[in-house]
């Protein structure tokens, strides 16, 4: 049985696919920052081990791979799915809210990749997804930053994809449309009906067909299938 985990895990997307995963017959484990309460509500109705650290941090990754490796073996699976936004118009964005985006987006995908990837070359086995963003393809006022992180996303995956293709290791991006979370909620109900009229399906994605997309390239029988962005975005944006 596979070791499946996945970053930002507690809620959203990454909630919906690490239970997906579960479903699918993987050993599971989530990754998340400091909601406390939130992964031990997320644990007790889905019964999957949750582990706190901090993504941007390096060291704090490679403890935390350790600790997770101790308790349900060698991670064969990692969904890089933890982001944040800072949204601002780059005039009036800060260096703060800048290299904050970064750090978590983009940083915490090397960070967790260096962390997993040793181990999968020894085993000749690994499958990494890195979620980027419908907004790191096309773009998107006040989002310099996170457009950038999620557009770096794709640039390492591809890279990563050639280094692990002759060890059995693929690399996919996916990136989501607008989906229903707590992140896309939080926008005004005007901005929304905006937003919608952008999709040619004309709704939001759950989180569910986006976790899909992630059991689809996970699988052992997807190794054929290495650096390519796969968009699940409702025609948003047809790149």
């Amino acid at each position: 049985m596979r070791v499946a985990l996945i970053t930002g895990g507690t809620a959203g997307i990454g909630a919906a696919t690490a239970q997906a995963l579960l479903a699918a017959g993987y050993r599971v484990a989530v990754n998340y920052g400091s909601n406390q309460a939130a992964a031990a509500a997320f644990t007790a109705r889905t019964g999957i081990a949750a582990f706190a650290w901090n993504v941007a941090d390096a060291d704090a990754c490679v403890a935390g791979v350790a600790e997770v490796e101790a308790a349900l073996g060698p991670i064969e699976v990692l969904v890089n799915n933890a982001g944040i936004t800072r949204d601002a118009m780059l005039h009036k964005m800060s260096a703060q809210q800048w290299r904050e985006v970064i750090d978590v987006n983009l940083g915490s995908c090397f960070n967790m990749c260096r962390a997993v990837i040793e181990g999968m070359r020894e085993r000749r086995f690994g499958r990494v997804i890195n979620m980027s963003s419908v907004n790191g393809l096309s773009g998107q006022a006040g989002q310099t930053n996170y457009a950038a992180s999620k557009a770096g996303l794709i640039g390492f995956t591809k890279s990563l994809a050639l280094e692990g293709a002759s060890r059995n290791i693929t690399a996919n991006v996916i990136a989501p449309g607008y989906t229903d979370t707590a992140m896309v909620s939080a926008v005004r109900p005007e901005v929304m009906e905006q937003i919608l009229k952008t999709v040619p399906v004309g709704r939001l994605a759950t989180p569910a067909e986006i976790a899909r997309a992630v059991v689809f390239l996970a699988a052992d029988d997807a190794g054929f299938i290495t650096g390519i962005t796969l968009s699940v975005n409702g025609g948003k944006y047809l790149d």
